[in-house]
């Protein structure tokens, strides 16, 4: 029998006054960047990732390993500002972040509905592109064979969830058949991203236009043990910003 890691699901109620103060300290205009930093500045290494930021009124979700005992040992080791930055306190339904276990075994040809934020790259030469225009170079350019960006995103995310012929087996590929998506939200603009800290000195901020685009729809669960891989992993890059968190619903 399989044994899974355990995963909970972790829901903060952000101070929107205290997150705008933090994100003009530190000179950064992006949400997920400023909440990159908030919850490594609380839980340290154990900072839950995926996430997803929802809005000022619904808060934050995550997924983390951390049970309710260690949850709760992190959050009183937490920098105090970015404890209540973040809005974790009690853990109770009215005050302070909730947690809740999250399913690890699911049933083998289940469908479910999802949503995911994700930034749709491929890889161009040395140089990450996004899959959209990627598609309308190599039709010819904007004259050429029309493209559809929903199609194209759609394409994409079925394609890295898939098992990519000829190259390593990762353990979350080819958890989950994707039946359909859809493009439900699109943006583009910057995001900041930060080098590493090299002989004290100050972590630089460097800013990356990209795609930000929430993909809807359905999908059937073909390898369980890939699929709880999948969850605690996430889609696509920049998941420590608050993309790649997958969330679920039943499908209609």
């Amino acid at each position: 029998m399989t044994i899974f890691a355990p995963l909970y699901l972790l829901h903060t109620q952000p101070d929107a006054h205290l997150l705008s103060a933090w994100m003009a300290r530190y000179r950064t205009h992006d949400l997920g960047d400023a909440l990159h930093g908030l919850l490594r500045a609380a839980f340290g290494a154990h900072a839950p990732q995926p996430f997803r930021y929802l809005d000022e009124h619904r808060g934050l979700l995550a997924y983390t390993p951390l049970d309710a005992q260690a949850m709760a040992e992190q959050v009183a080791l937490a920098d105090d500002l970015a404890a209540r930055t973040l809005g974790l306190g009690a853990c109770s339904a009215h005050a302070g972040y909730r947690l809740r276990p999250f399913p690890t075994q699911w049933a083998q040809g289940q469908v479910l509905g999802f949503e995911v934020r994700v930034r749709p790259t491929v890889r161009s030469g040395q140089k990450e592109q996004d899959a959209f225009w990627h598609a309308v170079i190599q039709a010819g350019g904007p004259q050429g064979a029309a493209v559809q960006r929903e199609a194209i995103y759609a394409q994409w995310l079925r394609e890295h969830l898939a098992v990519r012929e000829g190259a390593p087996l990762q353990p979350w590929q080819g958890a989950v058949e994707l039946l359909d998506a859809q493009l439900s939200a699109f943006a583009r603009g910057t995001v900041v991203r930060r080098t590493q800290p090299i002989a004290g000195q100050p972590r630089k901020g460097r800013a990356i236009e990209g795609t930000d685009a929430t993909l809807t729809g359905r999908l059937r669960v073909t390898d369980p043990a890939a699929f709880a891989h999948l969850l605690a992993r996430g889609v696509g890059r920049h998941r420590a910003y608050g993309f790649g968190m997958l969330l679920l619903h039943r499908a209609s």
